[in-house]
């Protein structure tokens, strides 16, 4: 089986060190992952918004790129990304008419393809196929006592549920607990966390973020993890000014969830990238 990556644009500027951790991880637990050579945006969340036609031809394009290079399935990390792939693929198996326009497009550029190779998420990736029995043999450092707050956001499971529950999501949870920790019932876990708003509409953007770092800290969390790069970004890029706005500390640690199986792995800081974190980080102190 031949698991293609897929880093989209996030994983290769703000959402780095996603990236950095989620590679981290997976070559202690000696699983290879085969980038895509050449590939493009997925066309986003704003691309859709504004000609969905292209976004869905640019991201299908993405889809025969790893048909032709080998791959299996596709390793897809980015929540927008993720969703946008799924969203590809279902207009093509759905709608003759784009189904027709897409392959036209592609063959426009020599590439062709059943474009029905298999999406995954990192989560389905170590839940389903690597399994919780093999995480639990690499942690090294139990998270013992730590209470984590697990935040899917709003693009992971909607509108497509393929490996998790749409209403109550648990994948998050599980792996928490296969390392050690404490997985705190939150119920905002898949509520939005704004999104762009934050720069558009920010009055509105500010107070979503606030009610869940409040909510969290409030539950006693010790730490938020996540695997969506905005969502990270949102939670934790904003904690000083949203703290001195409402008058409420809301300060605490914002990980992408391989970062804490890093740690529980017994990776160090600096390969995890928890060096470089906005907001106060975790560490194996």
């Amino acid at each position: 089986m031949k698991y293609m990556y897929f880093p989209g644009c996030s994983l290769k500027s703000s959402g780095r060190l996603y990236e950095q951790s989620l590679m981290a991880v997976l070559n202690r637990m000696n699983f290879t992952i085969h980038e895509i050579e050449n590939w493009n945006c997925c066309g986003a969340t704003t691309y859709m918004s504004i000609n969905e036609n292209y976004a869905i031809e640019i991201a299908s394009r993405n889809l025969a790129l790893a048909e032709r290079q080998g791959g299996d399935e596709i390793i897809v990390p980015c929540a927008a990304c993720y969703m946008g792939l799924l969203k590809t693929q279902n207009y093509i198996a759905t709608d003759e008419a784009i189904r027709t326009r897409v392959h036209r497009e592609l063959a426009k550029t020599g590439l062709s393809g059943n474009l029905t190779i298999k999406v995954r998420h990192p989560l389905d990736l170590f839940v389903n196929i690597i399994g919780l029995d093999a995480i639990k043999q690499h942690v090294q450092a139990p998270l013992k006592g730590l209470k984590v707050a697990s935040y899917y956001g709003c693009q992971l499971i909607r509108p497509f549920s393929t490996f998790d529950n749409v209403w109550d999501p648990q994948t998050l949870d599980m792996i928490v607990k296969v390392l050690g920790g404490e997985s705190l019932y939150w119920p905002l876990k898949t509520r939005c966390c704004s999104g762009s708003m934050t720069s558009t509409m920010p009055n509105i953007g500010s107070r979503m973020n606030f009610v869940l770092l409040q909510n969290a800290k409030s539950r006693g969390a010790d730490v938020i993890i996540t695997a969506c790069p905005l969502c990270q970004f949102n939670l934790e890029c904003f904690q000083g000014k949203l703290s001195k706005q409402y008058r409420e500390d809301v300060r605490m640690p914002v990980m992408y969830f391989t970062q804490l199986m890093g740690l529980a792995f017994g990776l160090s800081e600096k390969e995890l990238g928890l060096n470089r974190m906005l907001s106060p980080a975790l560490s194996h102190s």
